[in-house]
């Protein structure tokens, strides 16, 4: 007669020892996010640069959100290195923007985005023109030499706009307002060009005349919205002389834009 063997208890305990390592896991894992949280309580821009950081790591280059902390070959640098707005590097860009939203400057100049491009819209009354005169105001020079040296660190293409409100031009000079708007755009193309030294295949230049108001012409502080420059750094995909399809929106940080639709 054959003996049955005996069952061994330790060798069922042993099976069950997968989840000692299971349970450490989750534990690491739990203190982890909680070290995340605790760094996003106390402070904000850390842990939005880890967080973006983070996601980049696993994924990749995403869009917008410039690259992971470490390279595949090693050495860390800063994510907001490829961050853009409108293919336009955001450290290049954000300086001019931080300049435009000052308060001093608010009142003459903006800068916004739209489907062109990066839009830098300057008010010609009394900022950037006389009425009727398309001369370059002495004020205006130091906003265009930082214009200039935005313009002079992109390769893509600028249009200068001239626009005008619905009133004709009372300046003999100009026959109309297609002439005042495409003298004005001209004056601005040459300073950036002749006194600043960009290369001008990177321009081109339109008059608009009256054709493209911001603003209604019904009252006086419409048609001065209307009287401006804008000089456009177009997105590389667009072509010369696109139309404008929605007015332009503000620029934001896009590192902090991907953030919060993270954690929206």
């Amino acid at each position: 007669m054959r003996r049955r063997k005996k069952s061994h208890p330790e060798e069922h305990g042993n099976a069950d020892r997968w989840l000692l390592t299971y349970a450490d896991m989750i534990t690491l894992l739990m203190a982890f996010f909680i070290m995340m949280y605790s760094m996003s309580v106390l402070n904000t821009a850390k842990f939005k640069q880890a967080a973006i950081s983070i996601r980049s790591g696993f994924g990749g280059i995403m869009p917008r959100q410039g690259n992971a902390v470490v390279r595949p070959s090693g050495g860390s640098f800063d994510p907001s290195q490829n961050a853009q707005i409108a293919g336009v590097k955001w450290r290049i860009i954000s300086p001019l923007v931080n300049s435009i939203e000052q308060k001093e400057q608010k009142m003459s100049a903006k800068i916004g985005e739209d489907n062109r491009g990066i839009v830098i819209t300057l008010s010609s009354d009394q900022f950037l023109f006389e009425p009727g005169s398309a001369q370059i105001n002495q004020q205006a020079y130091k906003l265009l030499d930082n214009i200039a040296d935005t313009l002079g660190k992109v390769p893509n293409n600028v249009q200068i706009e001239g626009h005008t409100c619905d009133l004709q031009t009372k300046n003999e000079k100009y026959a109309d307002n297609w002439e005042l708007s495409s003298a004005r755009a001209i004056s601005v193309l040459r300073y950036l060009v002749e006194n600043k030294g960009l290369p001008a295949k990177q321009f081109s230049v339109a008059g608009y005349g009256s054709i493209r108001p911001v603003s209604p012409n019904n009252t006086e502080k419409e048609r001065s919205q209307n009287r401006r420059v804008e000089i456009v750094i177009l997105r590389p995909e667009a072509p010369i002389g696109v139309e404008p399809s929605v007015e332009p929106r503000r620029i934001s940080n896009p590192l902090e834009a991907v953030f919060q639709r993270s954690i929206d």
